[in-house]
């Protein structure tokens, strides 16, 4: 297998946490024009309350570096030790689609329950693929 296609998730989920960082921006231009917000409020992000919209994308948009930040380590480690497989790769573009529904879910509906369910399902696609790769590793050395 090519062990370069494990980049093609990783950058997906890259250029998707960049489009969420943009309509954030974009949002919090709104907020300064339309709905009164102090420019001021980020310089260090105090001194106003935001609108709900913007809330909800910039817990969001935080939301994005978290579990993800695992994702990232998976891959990049699993590309440099040549352990990408057809398994890794499925289980990648899962955890990525994850990610989409998410943010979809988050910054639509918001119905939490379908939230929270997208979150976990994403949580134990990753799991699955840590547990997968420690697994290889350790039968590496035995």
């Amino acid at each position: 297998m090519q062990q370069e296609w494990i980049l093609f998730p990783l950058i997906a989920l890259v250029i998707w946490t960049l489009s969420v960082g943009f309509r954030m921006l974009l949002l919090r231009v709104k907020a300064v024009r339309q709905d009164g917000l102090n420019p001021h409020y980020f310089l260090l992000n105090r001194g106003g309350k935001l609108p709900a919209y913007l809330t909800q994308i910039e817990q969001h948009y935080q939301n994005l570096f978290e579990l993800p930040v695992l994702f990232y380590l998976l891959a990049i480690t699993l590309f440099a030790s040549k352990q990408v497989d057809a398994l890794q790769l499925y289980l990648a573009w899962i955890f990525v689609t994850s990610r989409i529904v998410h943010s979809f879910i988050h910054l639509g509906s918001n119905r939490l329950i379908w939230r929270r369910n997208t979150f976990l399902f994403g949580g134990a696609i990753l799991l699955i693929a840590w547990l997968d790769f420690a697994w290889k590793l350790l039968t590496l050395f035995t």
